[in-house]
C-alpha cells in the first residue's frame, strides 16, 4: 500500500482504493491504459487548474465591470503591477514604499488564511478568526505594556502572548463541539463579536485610553518595526512579522503533510467515526485542531498590533481580516502553498487600491474582484467539468495513439 502511494503520488486514507478504482471507472481510464496512467498527474494538475481559472475569470469579470464603467481596464493592471513591483508603468519611475505596502498588507490575511484553511483540513469551520485575531491583538498589547524586557526577550513574549490568547479563544468552539456536538459555525461567529466588545472594554477601562481611541505608544522593546526596513522600502510600514509569517507557513505544510498528528487530525475530518474505530482521540483532536488554528489567527492580531500600529486599538466594528482568511484558505485549497500564493494576491488587490482610484477607478473594483474569485472558486464542480471533458478528449488522443490508430478520434 506505502508503495503504491508512493509510486502514483497520491496521498490516501484507508478505503482510497476502491474510490479510486471507482473514479477511474468512471472517467472511462480503465477502458485506456495510458489514461489510466495519466490520472494521478491529471488530479494533481487538477488542483492547481481550478483557482488558475477562478483567479483569470475573477480579473476577466472585473475588467468587464471597469469597461462598463468607461474606464480602461489597462489602467486597473498598471495599478496592480505598481502595487506588487513598485514599478510606474506610465512614467517609468520606481518606488519601493509600494512593495513594502504589498506585503504588509498581505501578511495578516495569510495568516488567518492558514487559520481557516487548517480547520477546513481538519473537517472543521473556522469562521472565528476574526476574534482570535482581536484576542491576540489584546493580549500583545497587555504583554507590550506590561513587561518591561530587551527587545530580544519582549518581541517574542508579544507573538507568544498574541498566538495563545488565539489558541484558547479557539480552543471554546473546540471544546463545545467535542464534548456537546455544538457546531462551531455558529460558536465561531458568536464570539466574532465577543472577542470585539472585551477589546474595546478592556482598552477603555482597563488600559487607560486617554482619548478613547488607543492605548499609550508601546515602548520600542516590543515593536516589529525596524527604521531599516522601512528605510529600504522608502518609508513603508513593513516590519519583521513577515518573518513569522513565513514560519507558519513551514509549520502548517509540516504539521499537515509530514507528521503522523497532522495525518491523525486530517483521518478525524475525513471520517470522525471511522478514525474512532481505528483508535484515535476524536474529542482531543477536535480541540487541537481549533488550537491551532486560533494560535495563526492570534499570532496575526500580535503582528499587526506591534508592526503596523505601536498601540492597542478600540474598533468600532471587524476590520475583515478574518474573513479575507477565509477567501484565501478557499482560493488556495487549503493548501500551506496555495494560502501564501492566495494571500499575496488578496494583498495585492488592497494594495492596488488606492492607486486605482487615484486613476479615477472605485477601489470597490478590488472587493469585487476577490468576491468573483470567491465566487468561481465556489464552482468547482462546473470547472472541474470543463477541464475533465477538456482532459478526457486529450486522454482518447493518447489512448487512440498509443493504439497505433493514426485515424480521428471522436470527441
Amino acid at each position: 500500500m506505502a508503495e503504491r502511494k508512493k509510486k502514483t503520488g497520491v496521498e490516501s486514507l484507508p478505503g482510497d482504493d476502491t474510490a479510486r478504482n471507482a473514479i477511474m471507472s468512471d472517467a472511462g481510464a480503465g477502458d485506456h491504459p495510458v489514461a489510466a496512467e495519466q490520472l494521478p498527474v491529471a488530479k494533481k494538475t487538477g488542483k492547481f487548474l481550478v483557482p488558475l481559472v477562478a483567479v483569470g475569470l475573477g480579473f476577466v469579470l472585473g475588467a468587464i465591470i471597469i469597461v462598463i464603467t468607461g474606464k480602461n481596464p489597462f489602467i486597473m493592471f498598471r495599478a496592480m503591477i505598481q502595487g506588487v513591483t513598485g514599478l510606474n508603468l506610465a512614467s517609468g519611475s520606481f518606488n519601493p514604499r509600494y512593495i513594502g505596502e504589498f506585503i504588509l498588507q498581505s501578511m495578516p490575511i495569510i495568516l488567518t488564511g492558514l487559520s481557516v484553511g487548517f480547520a477546513f483540513r481538519t473537517g472543521l469551520f473556522n469562521i472565528g478568526a476574526e476574534g482570535q485575531l482581536m484576542v491576540g491583538a489584546l493580549a500583545s498589547t497587555v504583554v507590550a505594556l506590561a513587561v518591561k524586557a530587551p527587545a530580544v526577550i519582549h518581541v517574542p513574549l508579544v507573538l507568544l502572548a498574541g498566538a495563545g490568547a488565539g489558541a484558547l479563544w479557539g480552543a471554546i468552539p473546540g471544546w463545545l463541539k467535542a464534548r456537546f456536538n455544538v457546531h462551531e459555525v455558529v460558536v465561531t461567529i458568536m464570539l466574532n463579536y465577543t472577542a470585539l466588545h472585551i477589546n474595546n472594554w478592556a482598552i477603555l477601562n482597563v488600559l487607560g485610553s486617554a482619548d478613547r481611541v488607543k492605548t499609550a505608544e508601546f515602548p520600542v522593546t516590543a515593536l516589529l518595526k525596524d527604521p531599516w526596513l522601512s528605510e529600504i522600502t522608502n518609508g513603508s510600514r513593513l516590519n519583521w512579522g513577515i518573518i513569522p509569517v513565513i514560519l507558519s507557513v513551514v509549520v502548517y505544510w509540516f504539521v499537515v503533510e509530514k507528521t503522523s498528528f497532522g495525518y491523525g487530525l486530517r483521518a478525524v475530518g475525513f471520517n470522525k467515526e471511522g478514525a474512532r474505530y481505528a483508535g484515535l482521540k476524536v474529542e482531543r483532536n477536535v480541540v487541537m485542531s481549533m488550537v491551532i488554528a486560533g494560535a495563526f489567527a492570534g499570532l496575526a492580531g500580535a503582528i499587526i498590533t506591534t508592526g503596523t500600529f505601536n498601540f492597542g486599538r478600540v474598533l468600532p466594528a471587524a476590520e475583515g481580516y478574518g474573513f479575507d482568511g477565509i477567501a484565501v484558505a478557499l482560493v488556495g485549497m487549503n493548501q500551506a502553498p496555495g494560502i501564501l500564493l492566495a494571500g499575496l494576491l488578496f494583498g495585492m488587490l488592497k494594495a492596488a487600491g488606492t492607486l486605482m482610484q487615484s486613476a479615477g477607478i472605485p477601489k470597490e473594483i478590488g472587493g469585487i474582484i476577490q468576491a468573483s474569485i470567491v465566487y468561481f472558486v465556489a464552482m468547482k464542480l462546473g470547472i472541474e467539468r470543463i477541464i475533465d471533458l477538456l482532459r478526457g478528449r486529450k486522454a482518447d488522443k493518447l489512448a487512440a495513439l498509443a493504439s497505433g490508430d493514426t485515424g480521428e478520434v471522436g470527441v
